[in-house]
């Protein structure tokens, strides 16, 4: 009886989470995400100035109306160019920003974005290097976005109150934990680029 009563609510969790994923799926022709950068050195100063454009697409745009916040997890490499090799890594950074909307206006970690969130400008970053550059030598920096709105654990809890229990979000299997992810990682966006690293003036 346990046994058939825990394969009844797991396929009740099954069915919300794809009624779930039917409602936030991403729509298809939505533009590519990218990502682009504009670096200087002054001195042994690198700074960098990434940006985010194409990220949010009406879907997500929707998600962030209804009250949701996105996470912009951003990750920059600043590289030495070197012929013939690898490229050298320098530094890294790794960083973490929040994307609303609240009465009316975009915000990115509670700043307000006054030309909307088509072309996100994200929080600068700075290296020093622990040397000062010699004649010739080039750096690029490497950058990453991405974006996510809904998580694999807020989607459980969605399913877990359409199916009016907790004990399914308990008892929730492997599949269903995989289905989870892969629904969320179906709402996540990502883009990356890299730029050259220029004399400031």
């Amino acid at each position: 009886m346990r046994m058939s009563q825990h394969g009844a609510q797991a396929r009740g969790l099954c069915a919300a989470l794809l009624a779930v994923a039917g409602l936030l799926a991403p729509e298809a022709g939505a533009e590519e995400a990218r990502a682009q950068c504009t670096a200087t050195l002054s001195g042994r100063r690198v700074v960098v100035r990434p940006e985010a454009h194409a990220f949010l697409t009406s879907e997500l745009d929707r998600l962030l109306r209804l009250g949701l916040a996105g996470k912009l997890e951003v990750e920059l490499t600043l590289l030495r160019r070197r012929k013939l090799w690898f490229d050298d890594q320098v530094d890294s950074a790794r960083l973490t920003q929040v994307l609303s909307y609240t009465q009316g206006t975009y915000l990115l970690d509670g700043r307000p974005l006054l030309s909307g969130a088509t072309a996100l400008e994200l929080e600068r970053t700075a290296w020093t290097l622990e040397q000062p550059p010699e004649s010739g030598d080039t750096f690029v920096v490497r950058l990453s976005v991405r974006l996510q709105v809904v998580t694999a654990s807020s989607l459980g809890k969605v399913a877990s109150w359409l199916t009016q229990g907790s004990s399914a979000e308990n008892e929730r299997s492997t599949v269903t934990r995989n289905l989870l992810r892969t629904v969320a990682e179906d709402l996540t966006r990502s883009g990356s680029g890299r730029c050259d690293v220029s004399p400031a003036r």
